[in-house]
């Protein structure tokens, strides 16, 4: 998928190396996710909802 152009947003949590965490850019009909590692391999592509329903199930997740 390709990815010019897009801007990309890395967690406030994500510390000072910023390398080792995941980054996401959000589009009209879409999230995509991907690993700031590997920013030439495919992102991963969730709908709004999709997305939504991840984060609210990782917010109650117990650390």
């Amino acid at each position: 998928m390709p990815s010019t152009g897009t801007e990309w947003l890395k967690s406030s949590y994500s510390g000072g190396g910023g390398d080792n965490c995941v980054e996401i850019a959000v589009a009209r009909d879409r999230v995509l996710v991907r690993d700031s590692k590997e920013t030439r391999r495919p992102a991963l592509a969730l709908s709004p909802g999709a997305w939504s329903d991840f984060t609210a199930a990782v917010a109650v997740s117990p650390r």
